[in-house]
């Protein structure tokens, strides 16, 4: 009964792991999206070629 119990929480674990790790990859895809949309729509505006502000 321990190693069901056992092997089920690692299933689990692991799962959501997964899960996270897919969900990850969504919002780096769109953060990547959203930087690339920044840097033509701030280049072009800006006069010294700098698309970032620090």
């Amino acid at each position: 009964m321990g190693a069901l119990l056992l092997v089920l929480l690692l299933a689990l674990i692991l799962g959501g792991l997964g899960f996270a790790v897919h969900v990850l990859w969504w919002v780096a895809l769109v953060v990547l999206v959203l930087w690339i949309a920044g840097f033509f729509f701030r280049g072009a505006g800006e006069s010294r070629g700098r698309w970032y502000r620090w």
